[in-house]
């Protein structure tokens, strides 16, 4: 089953003295490109998360996150009173009149009046942590999966259009040959010369043989059979659809250009249509 690229996975936890939200989201990319927001406090762990999330998304323009909410009453951050002082006992020096508010608040915006004492990991919350990230990462992925469903049925979708457009199509093709018979006939008649029958019939078949598309309905039947096995086999990939599409490309564009009838052309044109639109979609799958 195909996974398509786009996605979103959520997930919260709720700790003694903080909330922690994990949030992935990823878009259609040609690799992985892995965008990591997270506190400070748990950066040493970035490089095993990065690895993690690699191996669970394999493709994509991935944004992975890491939010705290801090739910306790206390905080690790605290006015570093010492310095407060001594801001206050300056700015007193210079505003001799001033009230002690007013220096209070101004001493308070200068530098180094807060000060953040470090947290270390706790390895019990880290461990709680990683099982929300799992979660999270397992949310994206399913997401994934019900968008590769969608993709999947577009693409049938679109596959049965091409090969319609294509039957219909061959029908016209002994219509096709004779009005190219019936052209080359007129056009000999008007230059009023005499012409050999059987050097005549020989030329005409090897011009027919030239404009025939018996290979190139076999070949695109051949890769819009293999189109729809991909998608149902195990190691379905965008890359290789993709692949398969450049191929169905060229019998079709080969088609038009044999074509020589403005009806077939028509069909060969929404054929190419039916193309344009899988291969915006190929883009999406993983």
């Amino acid at each position: 089953m195909i996974q398509s690229m786009t996605g979103f996975g959520k997930a919260t936890l709720q700790l003694p003295t903080k909330k922690i939200t994990v949030e992935v989201k990823s878009l259609n990319s040609k690799g992985l490109d892995l965008n990591v927001r997270m506190p400070s406090l748990y950066r040493e762990m970035e490089l095993g998360l990065r690895n993690q999330i690699a191996l669970k998304l394999e493709r994509g323009k991935v944004d992975f996150s890491i939010f705290i909410e801090s739910t306790a009453e206390q905080t690790s951050t605290k006015v570093n009173v010492p310095i407060v002082k001594g801001y206050i006992e300056q700015l007193r020096a210079v505003y001799a009149n001033a009230e002690e508010t007013e220096l209070m608040k101004m001493a308070i915006r200068m530098p180094d009046t807060l000060k953040t004492e470090r947290e270390e990991i706790d390895e019990n919350d880290w461990t709680q942590i990683e099982t929300a990230i799992d979660e999270a990462l397992q949310n994206i992925v399913n997401f994934r999966k019900d968008e590769g469903q969608s993709l999947e049925k577009e693409f049938q979708l679109r596959i049965a259009n091409i090969r319609q457009y294509m039957n219909e199509a061959l029908a016209l093709d002994p219509e096709r040959v004779q009005a190219i018979k019936d052209r080359l006939q007129t056009a000999i008649s008007e230059l009023k010369v005499n012409v050999d029958e059987n050097r005549f019939e020989q030329e005409l078949i090897y011009y027919l043989e030239k404009l025939d598309i018996t290979e190139e309905k076999v070949r695109l039947t051949n890769h819009l059979d293999y189109f729809l096995e991909t998608l149902k086999g195990k190691e379905a990939n965008g890359r290789k659809l993709g692949f398969i599409t450049q191929e169905m490309g060229r019998e079709i564009n080969t088609m038009g250009s044999k074509s020589n009838h403005a009806q077939m052309q028509k069909l060969v044109v929404q054929m190419k249509d039916e193309l344009e639109k899988i291969k915006e979609q190929v883009l999406n799958v993983l």
